[in-house]
């Protein structure tokens, strides 16, 4: 059986907007980028990193199911209950915000890789499963958890934010990244990705960088989430009405 394989999205809402995607494979990061666009794009990623056969665990930033037309899933809730206080809310998502045509993006792109891969919405993610399992993952809340932070990082470009206290916290995300070879499960080849210097990016090049680590920071939680099993994960809502899976604290 061949290794199994981790794969991060950090999907856009619209196809108009970038996708990051990340590959982790044998305890390495093999693939990163922060420029895919439509689902077709996505699908070809995924296919290039994904042998036939192969076990794998597809970890997606963004809404999967949502039977809500407004308000917000019971899984948002739970998750701004829990990480609110730290800066980790979650986003609201019901339907009136998210479908396009009666299509929610993350629900399409579930179906896609369902039919093409045989992957199944699953959270908790099976101890070393030998499947292929669609969760979705939030990246606030995984970064307090996994780099035992008091707050979560502030890399995120809003108002009151600085340039300068922007590119210092990319650095700081990177540097965290790159500390993932000493933990458990150990993550290394991340040098290409956690050289680059956010102080000389701007716009969409700075948008590229934020997708990219973000699509990492989601591989690895499936790569941690399928090591440890159940015991070491958390599941916010619920597959049927919209779940979010974090390491847990």
């Amino acid at each position: 059986m061949s290794s199994p394989v981790f794969i991060g999205l950090d999907l856009a809402w619209s196809e108009r907007n970038r996708t990051g995607g990340a590959v982790i494979s044998a305890g390495a990061l093999v693939a990163a980028t922060g420029l895919l666009t439509d689902d077709a794009a996505i699908e070809a990623f995924i296919a290039d990193y994904l042998p036939p056969g192969a076990p794998a665990v597809i970890a997606v930033d963004a809404p999967l199911r949502v039977p809500n037309v407004t308000g917000r899933r019971r899984a948002d809730h739970e998750v701004s209950l829990a990480w609110g206080r730290v800066g980790a809310g979650a986003y609201p998502a019901n339907r009136t915000l998210l479908a396009h045509n009666g299509v929610v993006r993350g629900e399409a792109l579930v179906a896609r890789l369902t039919e093409r891969f045989g992957c199944r919405e699953c959270a908790p993610i099976p101890h070393q499963g030998d499947g292929r399992y669609i969760c979705e993952v939030f990246p606030h809340p995984a970064h307090v958890i996994l780099f035992n932070l008091p707050r979560t990082l502030q890399y995120k470009r809003k108002p009151g934010r600085t340039p300068t206290l922007i590119a210092a916290e990319f650095a700081r995300y990177q540097q965290l990244l790159a500390n993932l070879r000493y933990a458990d499960p150990p993550l290394t080849g991340l040098e290409t990705v956690t050289s680059l210097d956010a102080s000389q990016r701007r716009g969409r090049a700075l948008q590229e960088l934020e997708e990219m680590l973000d699509a990492i920071t989601c591989a690895y939680v499936a790569y941690y989430a399928w090591q440890h099993g159940p015991a070491r994960q958390q599941v916010y809502g619920s597959v049927t009405e919209g779940h979010i899976l974090t390491p847990a604290s």
